[in-house]
């Protein structure tokens, strides 16, 4: 049999480490209600490096597509940091209101547009969160829309406490959360001016979660985001160049599965995928992943998963599968061999159909046969494989499926 694979070049990492601090919150008793949620640029950094847009976004991104909110939060609130372009709706929010506590930042100028932007939002049914009150700098109007009310213990004005607390007690809605907790004192004075919540230092530090994942291409979300917003949106050109991008593609089934999509079904397809959360919301989440700067793969790292999909999308109909279905199932092991990650997790982290997610952990279904032919050809066993099935021709399909992967990555060059 011929090799018409492409040669391969040196090994080039094309995964990355991305992080997400949680600090829990707490409420008088002890019981965690809700966690803020912290930009991290590395491991071992002890606080934030950024505060800005792309710090937010990338928040948001890490925590909803790489780890999923039941994972990093669980049923508890998600206070996240705003900044003034998702706050006036420059950067639309691709999460929905259901668990998240959006945080006005002390340093955002409490102008017109700011004040109809929280408004809009917290009609919405967004919780809204001001971040380390300060008098004098214009966030007291926005108490009637506030749910929450944080006050530095540590470096806040703490001659005006009273003061604050007194006025956002004529807010019954307003909860007072005492942060930057650091000391047996500053517990004791949230204790005493009765806050519902606290967090701090001496309560809980932050804890990294860290987790590898494919380096999205900025290459293709640019694309992406071209296309989606054209005149004439083509759902199935979206569909097409997501699958040529194993990380969008990633990112997409899990923004799907996220709290905030509220989808019941489950997924078999990459075109499902799409059609079920809807170009508008897709739309949302190119722009944030744009915004978040997490720069690319190389498009040679990203043929030998292309091909084993579109190849598997290829055989399907020998075996009598859908051709969507088989495809997917080819991306995802060729995104879980990249990772270095068992397919059975794979199968238990991203929310697949039954017959996918079985596949996935190996139950000899004729869906898996697909993908055990391919294989077969990758590793030259293709005599093992059961003659049930006309296999024959292999060697020019899969050349035609390199063709087809190089044509697929070159079409999509800006």
């Amino acid at each position: 049999m011929n090799d018409v694979r492409a040669p391969q070049g040196p090994a080039v990492d094309i995964t990355q480490l991305v992080h997400v601090a949680r600090q829990p919150i707490f409420d008088a008793q002890g019981l965690v209600v809700g966690y803020e949620l912290l930009f991290r640029g590395r491991l071992d950094d002890v606080e934030a490096s950024q505060r800005d847009t792309s710090a937010t976004s990338q928040v948001i991104v890490t925590a909803f597509t790489e780890f999923g909110l039941p994972e990093v939060v669980r049923d508890r609130l998600c206070f996240i940091n705003m900044t003034r372009e998702f706050l006036v709706g420059d950067l639309t929010l691709p999460i929905g209101p259901e668990q998240v506590v959006l945080e006005v930042l002390e340093s955002i100028t409490i102008d017109d547009e700011v004040l109809a932007g929280v408004t809009a939002l917290a009609e919405a049914g967004y919780r809204i969160a001001l971040d380390d009150f300060v008098w004098g700098l214009g966030h007291d109007r926005l108490f009637s829309l506030a749910s929450y009310v944080k006050l530095d213990m540590l470096d806040g004005d703490l001659s005006r406490l009273e003061e604050t607390i007194a006025v956002c007690r004529q807010y019954p809605q307003i909860q007072l959360v005492a942060e930057r907790l650091e000391t047996d004192a500053h517990v004791a004075m949230a204790e005493k001016y009765g806050c519902e919540l606290r967090q701090g230092y001496a309560l809980s530090r932050p804890h990294v979660l860290t987790t590898s994942t494919l380096s999205a291409s900025k290459m293709r979300r640019l694309e992406l985001l071209a296309l989606l917003h054209s005149a004439d949106t083509d759902m199935d050109k979206v569909s097409q160049l997501i699958c040529t991008d194993p990380a969008l593609a990633m990112r997409v089934l899990r923004a799907s599965n996220s709290a905030a999509a509220g989808l019941p079904q489950r997924l078999s397809s990459v075109p499902q995928a799409v059609v079920l959360l809807g170009i508008a919301r897709i739309r949302q989440w190119a722009a944030l992943m744009i915004a978040s700067e997490v720069t690319g793969a190389s498009e040679e790292q990203l043929t030998e998963a292309l091909i084993r999909a579109r190849f598997c999308h290829r055989l399907a109909p020998e075996f009598k599968v859908p051709p969507e279905t088989a495809f997917l199932l080819g991306l995802l092991t060729g995104v879980a061999d990249l990772l270095g990650m068992p397919r059975a997790d794979m199968a238990e982290q991203m929310p697949l159909a039954d017959d996918l997610a079985a596949a996935l952990r190996g139950d000899g279904s004729p869906l898996e046969r697909v993908l055990q032919a391919v294989e077969a050809y990758e590793n030259g066993t293709i005599p093992q494989l059961s003659s049930s099935s006309d296999l024959t021709g292999l060697g020019a399909a899969y050349l035609d499926m390199l063709r087809w992967s190089n044509r697929l990555l070159t079409d999509v060059q800006p």
